[in-house]
């Protein structure tokens, strides 16, 4: 059983956010806590000189409620927005935040897969603790 279970949520993966849920309350410690955490990545300097930034429009604000909703009324689960490369802010974070079980998503290993590479497979070579991929 794990005390601390990370679930990193992709925007374009949304749906398999309860299934990721599903899954740790199965392997969750009795009085262990579930994160779920969404990574942005930031705007390259050559771009951010041409957009104007409005608190309003600010993204990390959306996808932290959207991560609410998710999580419904579920004391036990919390929910964090961080900026960076995905691959490596979901590892960084569930070390510095004494993860022992990061829950990934996956779709079907293919040849884009081969030469882009995928978050997921980035989090199961960096990760210090145990990795769960589920496709």
């Amino acid at each position: 059983m794990h005390k601390k279970i990370l679930i990193p949520v992709a925007l374009d993966h949304a749906p398999l956010v309860s299934r990721k849920i599903e899954a740790a309350r199965h392997m969750l410690a009795p009085g262990g806590t579930i994160t779920l955490l969404t990574v942005l990545e930031q705007i390259g300097g050559f771009v951010a000189e041409f957009v104007t930034v409005k608190p309003e429009n600010h993204l990390s604000a959306r996808v932290l409620e959207k991560l609410r909703q998710a999580a419904g009324d579920a004391a036990d689960i919390d929910c964090k927005v961080i900026t960076g490369k995905p691959g490596v802010q979901i590892t960084k974070y569930a070390k510095d935040a004494g993860v022992d079980m990061i829950i990934v998503g996956s779709h079907s290993p293919g040849q884009e897969d081969y030469h882009l590479g995928s978050t997921a497979s980035r989090v199961v070579r960096r990760a210090h603790c145990s990795v769960y991929v589920l496709r």
